[in-house]
């Protein structure tokens, strides 16, 4: 696989970025501009953006090779005639009896269940079993797989585990840095970012995805960065939360005026509780709509006022030329797993998730 992907030369890994990216930057500059690792400018603010990938453009007449999985030409179906409805897939880590426990609430409801890596617990089942333990449980698996915590061979097992146990998509990200989160005490690897890790997962067929923050700096460059990434093998962009429905129109407007066409799914925040709503507060690059937290924090019923303020907001961005779907997701309260897959799954149905 090495010999293929890495033919044609690319540009070179900045040894002054905390996570020694090429395509930076990541989401993770700080509206002043700084790097969310150390208070310093992020680096690739001085270079010409977006960085290019050096593959071989679309004109080329290169084709994807065929989605090698069945949940992964199911979800291509679902695009071809209405908009995918994914959750996130609230869980305790760790505990694969918990798997099915929200399987069974959410399964019927939603499209796909997005298990990316969570920043309060980063020590988790590996992307594969997790992906394994979710199929048995009789739901479209849609997996992140991140680049800090496995060099390019343990990447490459993860992906053909993936695709042999049947995944819907694998969200492939570069990941936050080890000084975030809570295992601080582990090295970070990065020995592939994002943009590198896309072309091996549609090499294998599989169906990809790939995270954007509209609103980290530099904004102006984020369509572009989309357009690249998009050329490296992704085939839908997962957005952070970015403020209201006009500002995702001008995101895409942004993506479009690069040449960027990956439908885009915006991230809907679903908060029932005081708990998830300030955990939300705290995410970095978050944009939340007009007015969100207010309204949650005033709300005598937190959990009703979720529930609207969520299937509001869903409904504004689907009505958006270029949205694909939505993602809804949020923070489960811990030993409250499935009482929040509930309120996800009450949110996905309401918005036509799970039907023909």
């Amino acid at each position: 696989m090495d010999a293929v992907l890495t033919s044609t030369a690319g540009p070179a890994r900045r040894a002054d970025c905390p996570k020694a990216m090429t395509y930076g930057p990541c989401g993770g500059v700080n509206p002043d501009g700084t790097c969310e690792v150390a208070p310093t400018p992020c680096v690739f603010l001085d270079e010409a953006l977006p960085v290019r990938w050096p593959g071989l453009p679309a004109s080329a007449g290169v084709t994807a090779p065929a989605i090698a999985t069945t949940a992964g030409s199911e979800v291509l179906d679902i695009l071809a005639h209405r908009p995918l409805i994914m959750t996130g897939f609230p869980g305790r880590a760790m505990d694969s009896d918990d798997v099915a426990r929200t399987a069974d609430v959410l399964r019927g409801s939603m499209d796909a269940a997005l298990s990316g890596d969570a920043g309060r617990s980063r020590t988790q089942f590996s992307p594969s079993y997790r992906a394994a333990l979710m199929a048995r449980s009789g739901v479209r698996a849609w997996v992140g797989l991140n680049t800090r915590d496995r060099n390019r061979v343990a990447l490459d097992g993860e992906l053909a585990a993936l695709r042999d146990v049947g995944v819907a998509g694998v969200h492939c990200v570069t990941g936050d840095h080890t000084r975030t989160g809570d295992r601080t005490d582990a090295q970070p690897v990065f020995d592939l970012e994002s943009t590198t890790l896309l072309p091996r997962a549609s090499a294998l067929g599989l169906l990809t995805s790939f995270a954007e923050s509209p609103d980290a700096p530099p904004v102006e460059a984020r369509g572009g960065r989309v357009r690249e990434k998009q050329r490296a093998g992704g085939r839908l962009c997962l957005t952070q939360y970015c403020g209201d429905a006009d500002d995702v129109a001008r995101f895409i407007d942004r993506c479009a005026a690069a040449d960027a066409r990956v439908p885009v799914l915006p991230g809907v925040p679903l908060v029932v509780d005081r708990d998830g709503a300030e955990l939300l507060a705290s995410f970095h690059a978050a944009t939340l709509p007009t007015g969100y937290l207010r309204r949650l924090f005033a709300a005598r019923d937190m959990h009703r006022e979720g529930i609207r303020l969520a299937l509001a907001y869903a409904r504004s961005l689907l009505e958006v030329p270029g949205v694909g779907g939505v993602v809804i997701a949020g923070a489960a309260r811990d030993g409250d797993e499935q009482a929040y897959a509930r309120a996800l799954a009450k949110v996905a149905a309401e918005l036509g998730g799970g039907s023909s």
